[in-house]
């Protein structure tokens, strides 16, 4: 099978064995898939992950069961299913059954259903299971214009949050906020966006931020939270270490929490696509959860659609089709 293969200069297009699926998986064959910042660090190396030559990169597709594992009883050959793993950026990949998830009956196309594991899963973790939302409390998504990040602003309104701010730093994409959820959307440039953030809460400040810049971000999103709020580190756009106010930090009493798929368990795994199921399933079948989709490439142009999403001029999801 074709396959995008990490080398020392990139992307590389080769014929590699198709995998077969281990008793807990099923094999899919793939009819798109997403990209995500996610896999940059193992295909051009960053911060403290290197590059990782061999790897098959892709978190997320979705495509056509072909073959099940003894323990994957739920699925059959012919299934339509979106999926989260490794190895998307395939013609064949391999997918936990528990991560494995079947596309609604709702002429859901196949480039639509590979936008949505990876910002379905993560974001309901975040924003729910760790951020604790309640209705009617205000929340902010820092990088609101991600895949990811739109998901977010979906989540957190359909769970009820009477107030739902979003940041960009792209004026064009920061206009489109809205459209997806955001009833207010700001440019963290702006050295007094905090003040901003605190105007629109009364001076209270935000229950729960969903963060995905982190290090340049830090200590402005403590100044923009509440007593008690709480901060998600989803993300590190902005840096993996910086200046921290403890003081500021200790005073709102501010509970911090970092989330990471990197240190989970197989059953953590598929927990976080059982909750997200269980919570979200009705509005995604609905299409009340969607993302749209920036641009399609095909799989021999895998290194062109990553540096597409290098340039950080795209919103919402880059997919790759065979």
């Amino acid at each position: 099978m074709k396959a995008a293969i990490v080398t020392e200069a990139g992307l590389e297009i080769r014929e590699v064995p198709q995998p077969k699926p281990k008793p807990n998986e099923v094999l899919v064959r793939v009819r798109a898939a997403g990209l995500n910042r996610a896999d940059l660090p193992g295909i051009y190396g960053a911060g403290q992950h290197r590059r990782n030559p061999g790897m098959i990169p892709g978190i997320e597709w979705s495509g056509e069961v072909v073959e099940c594992g003894a323990e994957a009883r739920s699925f059959k050959p012919g299934d339509r299913v979106m999926c989260s793993g490794q190895a998307g950026y395939a013609e064949y990949a391999v997918s936990d059954w528990g991560r494995t998830t079947p596309i609604p009956a709702n002429n859901m196309t196949w480039e639509q259903a590979a936008t949505l594991p990876t910002g379905l899963g993560t974001m309901h973790d975040a924003i729910v299971t760790n951020g604790r939302l309640r209705p009617g409390e205000t929340v902010l998504i820092q990088g609101a214009s991600s895949g990811v990040g739109l998901m977010a602003l979906q989540i957190a309104k359909y769970k009820g949050a009477r107030l739902v701010i979003g940041s960009s730093t792209n004026d064009g994409r920061r206009a489109r906020l809205k459209e997806y959820g955001a009833d207010l959307a700001i440019d963290t440039r702006k050295a007094d966006w905090a003040d901003e953030v605190l105007k629109a809460t009364g001076d209270k400040g935000v229950d729960l931020i969903i963060d995905m810049i982190s290090a340049s971000a830090a200590n402005q999103n403590m100044k923009a939270s509440a007593v008690l709020g709480r901060i998600i580190n989803v993300g590190r756009l902005g840096g993996a270490r910086g200046e921290f106010d403890y003081d500021l930090h200790a005073q709102k009493r501010i509970a911090y929490i970092g989330v990471t798929h990197r240190t989970r368990s197989v059953d953590e795994l598929r927990e976080e696509v059982r909750r997200m199921r269980e919570d979200l399933w009705t509005a995604v079948t609905a299409g009340t959860l969607r993302l749209p989709i920036d641009r399609v490439f095909k799989l021999d142009e895998a290194e062109a659609a990553q540096a597409h999403m290098r340039t950080n001029s795209h919103f919402g999801k880059i997919i790759l089709v065979p």
